[in-house]
């Protein structure tokens, strides 16, 4: 079955966050905006009462087989039912929603690694409120990885923020900053860089890489004398890297590596740890962002912003990250399929 032919499947996200109103108005959009056909995996009960609130006629039809909701998006917002946990507020999280959340994360993983779905796409999740119900993930993406492993596959999962302008990956993700020099390793960093470079010819099609490392260090270590990880890791891997012919440069100081200029001459910078990667892509690309998932056996995206209970229900959400991130999956599904 060609990748059009299956839907791309869709979490709920955190039920009481904006996740159910985007959702809503990305199906609103699907024709001025040439939606790929999605599947929601969660509550209808959830999706209906949220369009009520704002105001939206949006026809929810359910499933019983993911397969049928191509053939049903054009005329009603399909959805593979999950039972929520009664009443859900917008804008008031609940712990209890937590199964719900979960259940969804792992419906849509499942049908994506049996083929079903051509690829996954996640709405926000208030880690908070998993934690509180016992979730012992980091974030979505160590959960994802945990669920793949879970199927045999050792992996290495790696988070790229994706936008027209910028390509940002971190080495490290959901760690305390203090942590961070003691979880770099050249080996960490090398995987990291390989893992991007693969993910960008078979999923975005960039038959020869150009990949940029910043620093860890101020002025990248000012040559040992901010500090060496610069000299004895990250310089290292990145001529590891070099030797398995892949095109690469760094380490750069990461104040300098952001510019006009500087992002034209690199497809993707690889960076040290979250914020040095993400406040640089929020910056420039805020509304447009997609979080892109590399390394798993199965296609993830999610848009690159929180669940924002505080603009839930009130209508002020905007879908445009959520459209990117499903217009991403399809193309990187696409791209995938015409390499196979």
């Amino acid at each position: 079955m060609a990748p059009a032919d299956r839907p791309l499947a869709l979490t709920i996200g955190d039920p009481a966050g904006i996740g159910p109103d985007v959702t809503l108005a990305a199906w609103a959009a699907r024709t001025r905006e040439a939606i790929p056909a999605f599947v929601l995996i969660g509550d209808p009960a959830v999706l209906a009462a949220r369009a009520r609130a704002l105001g939206l006629t949006v026809p929810i039809v359910e499933l019983s087989d993911i397969g049928s909701g191509p053939s049903r998006f054009a005329d009603a917002l399909p959805v593979l039912a999950i039972s929520g946990q009664g009443e859900v507020l917008a804008g008031r999280p609940d712990r209890s929603a937590a199964p719900l959340i979960t259940r969804s994360i792992e419906t849509a993983v499942g049908l994506a690694q049996e083929g079903s779905a051509r690829a996954v796409v996640t709405n926000p999740i208030a880690k908070a409120v998993l934690y509180g119900a016992g979730f012992t993930f980091p974030g979505h993406t160590e959960f994802l990885a945990a669920l793949a492993k879970a199927n045999g596959k050792p992996l290495h999962p790696v988070m790229m923020l994706a936008s027209r302008s910028l390509r940002v990956v971190p080495a490290t993700i959901h760690v305390p900053l203090k942590d961070v020099p003691g979880l770099l390793t050249r080996e960490l960093i090398l995987t990291t860089i390989a893992v991007t470079a693969n993910s960008l010819t078979r999923y975005f099609g960039v038959k020869r890489p150009r990949l940029a490392v910043s620093g860890l260090n101020p002025h990248a270590g000012e040559e040992g004398g901010l500090g060496r990880e610069e000299i004895e890791i990250i310089a290292p891997a990145i001529e590891a890297a070099r030797g398995m012919g892949l095109e690469i440069a760094g380490p750069y100081p990461a104040d300098t590596l952001f510019h006009e200029a500087a992002r034209a001459t690199y497809d993707a910078a690889i960076c040290m740890y979250h914020d040095q990667a993400l406040v640089p892509f929020k910056t420039l690309a805020f509304e447009e962002g997609v979080n892109v998932t590399l390394g798993l056996p199965f296609i993830r995206t999610s848009p690159d912003h929180g669940t924002a209970f505080a603009l839930a229900g009130t209508g002020k959400a905007s879908p445009r990250s959520l459209i990117e991130a499903l217009r991403l999956a399809a193309a990187m599904s696409g791209e995938a399929e015409a390499r196979a």
